[in-house]
C-alpha cells in the first residue's frame, strides 16, 4: 500500500488537475446550465468512465514498462514536471479561461448521447493520459508491493476527488457561474492560486527521488 503522506500529496495533485480548466469541465458546466442538473449528472457518469478507461489502460502499461525499462521513471518524471508548469502557465496567461467559462446555445441530447459524449470527451483528453502517465510513476514503489495493486489504488483516489469535485460544480454550476461573473477579481485569484499549487507541484516532483 502506498503511504498516508503520499496518498494525500497525490489526491491534492488530482484535486488541482480536476479544477483546471479542460474539456470535461467546461463540458459538464455547459450541460448543467443549458441542459440541466439531469444533463450534467448524467455527462458525468460518461466522464467517470472514461477515467476509469484510462485508470485499467495505464495500470496494465505501467507494470510492463516500469520493471521493464529503468530509465522509464526518470523520463516520465520530467515530462510530469514540464507538464505541471505548462498548466501553471496556461492559469495565468493573459485572456486564459476560467473554469466557468461555458459554450452557449448546446442544443439539447438524449441521454445516451450526453452519456457518451462524456465518455469520448475524457477518454480522447490528452491531459488526463498525460496526468496518469507522469504522475503515476511518482507514487509507485516497488517495495510498496504489486504495481498494479498501488495503480488502481491511484486510480480508484483521482477518481473519488474528480467525482466529488465535479458533482458539486454540476449541482450548482449556475450559482457559482453567476458568482464569478459578478466578481471577475476571484478569477484572478482562482488562477494565480492554481498557477502556485501548479509550480510547487512542480518542484516537489522535479526534486523527488527514486526510492
Amino acid at each position: 500500500m502506498i503511504p498516508l503522506n503520499d496518498t494525500l500529496i497525490f489526491a491534492l495533485s488530482a484535486l488541482v488537475l480536476v479544477i483546471s480548466p479542460g474539456p470535461n469541465m467546461i463540458y459538464l458546466i455547459s450541460r448543467s446550465i443549458t441542459q440541466g442538473r439531469k444533463a450534467g449528472l448524467i455527462s458525468l457518469v460518461g466522464v467517470i468512465c472514461g477515467f476509469l478507461f484510462h485508470i485499467v489502460m495505464v495500470s496494465f502499461g505501467l507494470t510492463a514498462v516500469l520493471f521493464a525499462v529503468p530509465l522509464a521513471y526518470t523520463t516520465l518524471k520530467s515530462l510530469g514536471v514540464i507538464y505541471l508548469l505548462y498548466l501553471a502557465y496556461q492559469a495565468i496567461k493573459p485572456n486564459s479561461k476560467n473554469i466557468f467559462e461555458t459554450k452557449k446555445g448546446l442544443a439539447d441530447d438524449r441521454p445516451a448521447k450526453l452519456f457518451s459524449t462524456g465518455f469520448f470527451t475524457n477518454v480522447l483528453n490528452p491531459k488526463v493520459a498525460v496526468f496518469y502517465l507522469s504522475f503515476f510513476p511518482q507514487f509507485i514503489k516497488t517495495e510498496y508491493g504489486s504495481v498494479m495493486t498501488q495503480s488502481l489504488q491511484l486510480g480508484i483516489i483521482q477518481v473519488a476527488v474528480s467525482f466529488t469535485i465535479n458533482l458539486i460544480i454540476v449541482l450548482t454550476a449556475s450559482k457559482v457561474a453567476l458568482f464569478f461573473a459578478k466578481k471577475p477579481s476571484w478569477v484572478k485569484v482562482q488562477k494565480w492560486f492554481m498557477a502556485s499549487v501548479l509550480t510547487g507541484l512542480a518542484i516537489k516532483m522535479a526534486f523527488s527521488k527514486t526510492k
